[in-house]
């Protein structure tokens, strides 16, 4: 039986067809309705753009609403790295549904993780057949790092953004992340949340936003200034 993943969406502000499509993956025992939040903080500066906060494929036990992408027992890298492959086909899958959906091109997909959302996004995002435009994670972690260099399909533009305060995963976890991009021929940029815990701060928000204003641009403002 194929794990089946979808959720809530949020419409273009402006009305019509979108021009791009922001998919936000969800944190361990979250779900899509509660990142789908954060859309609306950037619906005014993306008017074109559809949300899409897809609810991960497996319950939480115990959990009342929440889901999780894999399950978390003991932080062994190698079960985190399994746990990621396994979702990461339906998830796949999902995004080329959503596309299509919309008729989008693949170019025109960001990807917002927080927590074990940001391992998914980074572990999709960099294998998929056409680079997303970009990937924003917050609070997370890269699994996979051995591999990542030989399996690296595209390298989209990469923002991570992780709280100085957070005892979930600690704020190595970003660093970490970045030279591991780097180590296999990608890069990153990020930010520290200063004072901020397992979240996403004001700061995070707004530097969010303003990526993906500035990739998401349509084709034609940016042909128009060239």
């Amino acid at each position: 039986m194929s794990l089946i993943v979808d959720g809530p969406r949020l419409p273009p502000a402006a009305g019509g067809r979108p021009d791009s499509l922001v998919v936000l993956l969800h944190g361990y025992g979250s779900n899509g309705a509660d990142l789908l939040g954060l859309a609306p903080y950037w619906s005014k500066l993306l008017p074109r753009t559809q949300f899409v906060a897809p609810n991960a494929p497996q319950p939480v036990p115990m959990a009342l609403g929440g889901f999780q992408w894999f399950a978390l027992g003991q932080p062994d890298p190698r079960l985190m790295e399994n746990g990621a492959r396994a979702a990461a086909g339906p998830l796949d899958r999902f995004l080329d549904r959503e596309l299509e959906r919309y008729g989008l091109d693949g170019a025109r997909l960001a990807l917002i993780g927080f927590s074990q959302g940001t391992m998914m996004a980074l572990q999709v995002g960099l294998r998929r057949k056409i680079a997303p435009a970009g990937i924003i994670g917050f609070s997370g972690a890269l699994v996979g790092r051995a591999r990542l260099k030989e399996e690296r399909s595209c390298a989209p533009e990469v923002l991570l953004i992780h709280g100085d305060r957070d005892d979930r995963i600690p704020l190595p976890a970003m660093f970490d992340a970045a030279d591991a991009l780097a180590e296999a021929g990608a890069s990153a940029q990020w930010h520290i949340s200063y004072g901020v815990p397992h979240s996403i701060g004001p700061d995070g928000l707004d530097l969010g936003g303003q990526f993906l204003a500035r990739i998401l641009a349509p084709k034609r403002a940016l042909q128009a200034k060239s």
